[in-house]
């Protein structure tokens, strides 16, 4: 599993852009009228969002109040300090169990009984390997430290206990959160409108040349705002820190 989580690491930009085409997959539906009634599409709808909000919830939390660096070293599973403040000290990967989060509501909402039958697991799969490659990274080079930490800290479950104390006792970097995350926010937002557009007709009762013409302003703001950002960063505008 560890030569696994090496390879997904070093190809991990490739192939998780991968899955979120796989949405668009022609599938049956997960949440039918026959099986919950008349409003089912809300279902879907709700615990869709709220899940996919959830995910970018924690890893704002995790980014804005103590980030750490995941990119590695040369494509290869790298850490020159073990971070244990801030979410870390309550979840050990909540950036992965954030994209998780994420993942699984975009594919809740676009009632995809294949994607989430299929995809979601092996995106789990994934992960579960990458951070076991990590986890062997990280004991070899921190050694009893880092067996201190994991005894304490769960590997996929957030301990709530002390997290509010931990919260108040940090401020939230808003410019390292936007600086960071600003890609991962544009493609959740574009992917949860093109599902919506695509998958909930019946929310969205609009003709077709409606739909390209809505599908297109949507894109078009929300990449002018990528765009932006990303050039606030590039030319020092905006920075992790304060100028």
């Amino acid at each position: 599993m560890i030569g696994i989580g090496k390879f997904f690491f070093k190809y991990r930009n490739l192939i998780f852009p991968v899955f979120g085409l796989l949405i668009f997959v022609p599938s049956p539906d997960v949440f039918t009228e026959k099986v919950f009634g008349p409003d089912y599409y809300y279902i879907p709808l709700i615990l869709g969002i709220v899940l996919a909000l959830s995910g970018q919830l924690i890893r704002a939390l995790t980014i804005g109040l103590k980030y750490i660096v995941r990119g590695g070293k040369k494509k290869q599973v790298y850490a020159e300090d073990l971070v244990t403040e801030g979410i870390f000290h309550h979840c050990r990967n909540p950036l992965y169990l954030g994209n998780i989060l994420m993942l699984l509501g975009v594919g809740i909402l676009s009632n995809s009984l294949y994607f989430l039958l299929f995809t979601v697991p092996l995106f789990c799969f994934i992960y579960q390997a990458i951070i076991l490659a990590e986890e062997n990274f990280l004991r070899t080079t921190f050694g009893v430290q880092y067996e201190t930490y994991t005894q304490h800290v769960n590997r996929w479950v957030p301990r709530i206990k002390g997290l509010s104390t931990t919260m108040k006792s940090m401020e939230f970097n808003w410019r390292r959160y936007v600086v960071n995350e600003y890609n991962t926010l544009y493609l959740l937002f574009l992917s949860i409108f093109l599902v919506l557009i695509t998958h909930h007709p019946e929310l969205i009762k609009l003709s077709t040349p409606e739909k390209i013409r809505i599908s297109l302003t949507c894109f078009l703001i929300l990449s002018f705002i990528y765009l932006f950002v990303r050039y606030l960063k590039k030319s020092r505008r905006l920075t992790p820190e304060p100028a």
